[in-house]
């Protein structure tokens, strides 16, 4: 089932800009090779037989018309309202549910709504609906913090999935006190009347600690625990009968100098590198990884274990690994002077750093010198004190290299992008004091392009072999994503042609690097790009410019690697044949989906805590200054990032200065009406903070010098609260109109 095109389809249809087309012009749309149109073809077959698309007059394509009922997934507004997203697409898209028409929906919930036609506006017809029915809860457990009301107890959730406060009562049960971080279990759900009534059932820790945000976190995405006992007994059993002296066949290169490069904080090492040159002067990479599958059979309990994780999930100052750490961090680890099992891939290249030739084995090595990124940094500039003169001589020829293959892929469309990350300094109670520019020296750069040329070197050589195997694909973004990104890059004054290929990115972000809008530009770039995502078809990889690609280097962390190395042991092994047989019978996209899943899941979490963290930081500094660039406009407020602490605070429209403000979507601009100022992306502004609301993740920020001018700024006005906006009592909600 080519799932992938039949998810890029839908998602392309359900686009606002979409204008019909005929199959061949969608293909062209979604940038399908020639030699995948009948997978296409095949995705979009089976979408028009089940109904999810249409082919109308003229042979165009489109979703069908909205129904008189719709189910799909209720989204919770904090203002009242919500819509409905259709689990079934339609030509409307998203219904519009007004705030007295939710019933008891929370946010997540599967619902049957109403539809109700409210005329038209132009061309478009205008829909409204009303929740009939819960179909199903998302949730019935929250975390939040525990706070004392007027008249009684509730559970402010943290985040944004569930916005309203949980009433509990009995606190006393599990002795939680005000301001602790505690987990509640709906009793009765929300009603137009009426809150949410719960019952604590845990908890955390105080709010604001580290340990009780980091169970928050753990609760919030249902992350993996602690291993259950026949997982550990079996990697208690592997790694005991790891005989140090054993070959098993392999080639011996413990005497080469091969070194790994990783975080200083790193403790699981995949990979290390040698390099040698051959009787002909030429290089000879070799990439050896940790070979896992080894000690993991596949369809052991520690095997599924593994499958379900998908991946180990690094958290500022925790690691949830994806397997034991007697194999993460023990016999699996390619720990410098120990001998260690891996698969290696060598690959030869000319001075050039064009590749000559390709080549795979089992081997047995030796590491020689562990290093980190920076400690790899200093002996390339010179700073060798200490250090051995044969990994001197090696790390200035992985330099060599490095720089000759990024000449290479760059030249055949590899993007870039420059988004650097903070790197949070935290103090003993894992409170965030500080941030500070992540590292970002050359050896990344070549540990990079390594790791991508070996994953590449072991696709082409499965594709070869016509096996099925899991790959990473990143699908080349829509013509509708490249054009709606280089209106808005022109709008910023940058030149781009309005469907820009590879180059004209890479030369886009090469023009803004290091200059005042290269956040904001990278970030454009980013988000009109395609996920990477696992799955077994041949789609390519776009952002590295690759035909083949696959995840091979990182098989302590990631289960689509372990997926990778057992094929490539067929192939060693001579059995082939077999291994396709065997793939016959397995059907590896719904793997794929769920370890795209739970790698989507650590990169929320990961996002997530951190800005928590930030967030209780920033709480005790209202008032200091922030320099921020201007990352996205909407019609309520502009967004701008800490280029320091790397998160998104908002500076709401009334706040900018004392002046009538109005977004302008054509031109993507925000615009005083008196004063005829803008604000635009990437617009660099220094801003201070106004005020911080952790449980919400929200961050609000002010202009330190206003725009605009001629009258005193919405902010600086003292207003009294009006009755909607006193407090209700704890068990009720603010009255709404009724429906007519």
């Amino acid at each position: 089932m080519p799932q992938v095109y039949m998810d890029r389809i839908l998602k392309f249809l359900k686009r606002e800009e979409y204008q019909p087309l005929k199959v061949a012009q969608l293909a062209k749309a979604l940038g399908v090779a020639e030699d995948a149109y009948t997978e296409f073809k095949a995705a979009f077959d089976e979408l028009r037989r089940a109904g999810h698309i249409v082919i109308g007059s003229g042979n165009l394509v489109t979703l069908p018309a909205m129904g008189s009922q719709v189910v799909g997934v209720f989204r919770a507004n904090p203002k009242g309202f919500g819509f409905v997203c259709p689990l079934e697409p339609n030509a409307h898209g998203d219904l519009f549910i007004p705030p007295d028409a939710t019933a008891d929906a929370m946010n997540g919930d599967t619902v049957l709504a109403k539809v109700n036609r409210k005329g038209k506006r132009g061309l478009e017809v205008r829909y409204t609906g009303e929740v009939l029915e819960i179909l199903e809860r998302a949730n019935n457990r929250f975390v939040g913090t525990l706070m004392r009301h007027p008249e009684g107890w509730i559970v402010q959730p943290d985040g944004s999935r569930f916005v309203e406060p949980i009433v509990v009562e009995d606190v006393t049960a599990k002795n939680a006190r005000e301001k602790d971080k505690v987990v509640v279990e709906i009793l009765s759900y929300p009603s137009e009347r009426y809150l949410a009534r719960g019952v604590i059932v845990e908890v955390l820790g105080r709010a604001g600690q580290y340990d009780a945000e980091i169970e928050s976190i753990m609760h919030q995405f249902h992350l993996p625990r602690e291993f259950e006992a026949e997982c550990l007994e079996q990697a208690r059993r592997a790694a005991l009968g790891f005989d140090l002296e054993r070959i098993d066949g392999r080639e011996d290169i413990t005497g080469k100098v091969i070194v790994t490069i990783d975080p200083p904080d790193a403790k699981d090492f995949d990979d290390a590198i040698s390099l040698e040159t051959d009787s002909a002067g030429h290089w000879v990479l070799g990439v050896h990884i940790a070979d896992v599958s080894h000690f993991i059979a596949k369809g052991s309990p520690l095997d599924e274990e593994a499958r379900e994780r998908g991946n180990s999930v690094y958290l500022p100052g925790k690691t949830i690994p994806m397997l034991p750490e007697v194999l993460s961090n023990g016999v699996c680890s390619l720990q410098p002077e120990q001998r260690r099992f891996t698969k290696s891939v060598y690959i030869t290249y000319d001075q050039k750093g064009d590749i000559l030739s390709r080549r795979f084995a089992n081997s047995v090595i030796r590491s020689t010198a562990r290093l980190t990124y920076l400690e790899a940094d200093a002996i390339l500039k010179g700073h060798t004190k200490g250090a051995k003169p044969e990994v001197i001589d090696l790390l200035r020829n992985m330099d060599a290299l490095s720089r000759r293959i990024e000449v290479r892929r760059t030249g055949h469309g590899m993007i870039h992008l420059d988004l650097p990350e903070p790197h949070l300094i935290l103090d003993e109670a894992g409170r965030v004091v500080d941030a500070e520019p992540a590292e970002n020296c050359y050896p990344h750069t070549i540990i990079e392009m390594f790791m991508v040329e070996a994953n590449e070197a072991v696709a082409s050589l499965l594709d070869r072999q016509n096996v099925p195997f899991m790959r990473r694909i990143h699908p080349e973004p829509d013509i509708l994503s490249l054009k709606n990104m280089a209106r808005l890059l022109r709008i910023m004054g940058i030149p781009i042609s309005k469907s820009p290929d590879r180059t004209a990115i890479q030369a886009v972000l090469n023009y803004v690097k290091d200059s005042e809008r290269a956040l904001a530009v990278n970030l454009i770039v980013l988000r009109s790009l395609e996920r990477a995502v696992y799955a077994p078809t041949s789609i390519g990889h776009y952002a590295l410019a690759s035909t083949h690609y696959c995840h091979f280097t990182s098989p302590i962390r990631r289960y689509a690697d372990l997926l990778v190395h057992r094929v490539l042991q067929s192939y060693l092994e001579g059995r082939v044949d077999v291994a396709k047989q065997e793939a016959a019978g397995e059907d590896l996209f719904p793997v794929g989906k769920h370890i795209t899943f739970t790698e989507e899941r650590a990169d929320d979490a990961e996002r997530e805590l951190t800005s928590v963290l930030i967030l209780q930081m920033l709480s005790k500094r209202i008032g200091d200054e922030l320099n921020c660039v201007v990352t996205g406009l909407t019609n309520f407020g502009v967004f701008v990032q800490s280029q320091k602490f790397g998160i998104e605070g908002l500076i709401k429209l009334e706040d900018l200065g004392p002046d009538e403000w109005r977004f302008n979507k054509v031109a993507q601009c925000v615009i005083g009406e008196r004063s005829g100022q803008t604000v635009q992306l990437g617009q660099p502004v220094r801003v201070r903070i106004v005020a911080v609301n952790v449980p919400a993740r929200q961050l609000n920020v002010a202009p330190i010098e206003p725009f605009g001018r001629g009258r005193e700024s919405a902010a600086s006005k003292k207003r009294k609260k009006t009755k909607t906006e006193r407090k209700p009592r704890l068990d009720r909600k603010p009255k709404k109109k009724r429906r007519k």
